[in-house]
């Protein structure tokens, strides 16, 4: 009987420091990605979807977008990628949002491809990535929020692509603008990936701003 008391302890103990550890190791991946994240030069610069009213980016996609601009003029990769679908009832995509603001900006239109597909990080990655695969593209940098750097290079890299990062430096998802709030919902989403992403779950994390 003691015996058996013993082994239950001990497995009462593994289980609690997995769901301990585990999640905070994973957040402070999400913490420390989110400062220290940098582009090298890629094939490709994908910007992440996010909302857009009626063509208009809101000022996190436009945040993206302007990252994703300075990235190309930089010259660290030859073309960008939009991506992101429509919302039911919308005229514009937010992949055709991103993509007309940078022609704005004196991007030429042939540097852009336009992937209107994806209503969240994992679809948005599995749609720009089949895209890279058909063209051969092997690197991408993605601009996106800092603290969302470390699942958004995951997902490229579980799909074969190698990935790198550019945090926002503008906007409502730079590292200034969030916290906490922000690492436990990345936390949450990422640790759902790994684990009920493998049993072909799949969680929307689409956050509307």
């Amino acid at each position: 009987m003691f015996l058996l008391f013993k082994i239950l302890r001990r497995i009462i103990a593994a289980f609690l420091l997995v769901i301990i550890v585990v999640p905070l190791f994973v957040a402070l991946r999400i913490w420390d990605t989110g400062h220290v994240a940098a582009p090298v030069t890629s094939d490709a610069i994908v910007i992440l979807g996010a909302a857009q009213y009626n063509g208009r980016p809101s000022d996190l996609l436009s945040a993206r977008i302007e990252d994703a601009r300075s990235l190309y003029s930089q010259k660290l990769a030859p073309r960008i990628l939009t991506v992101g679908a429509a919302a039911q009832g919308d005229v514009y995509s937010e992949a055709q949002t991103s993509a007309n603001a940078l022609f704005k900006s004196g991007v030429p239109p042939r540097k852009v491809k336009v992937i209107s597909s994806g209503r969240d990080t994992l679809s948005s990655t599995v749609a720009y990535v089949s895209y890279m695969k058909l063209k051969g593209y092997t690197s991408v940098i993605i601009a996106t929020d800092p603290y969302h750097c470390y699942r958004a290079i995951a997902m490229a890299g579980d799909l074969g692509v190698a990935a790198t990062c550019a945090p926002t430096k503008s906007g409502p998802g730079t590292l200034q603008a969030t916290g906490i709030r922000y690492i436990i919902r990345e936390t949450g989403a990422y640790l759902a990936y790994k684990t009920l992403g493998r049993l072909g779950i799949h969680l929307t994390d689409q956050v509307k701003k």
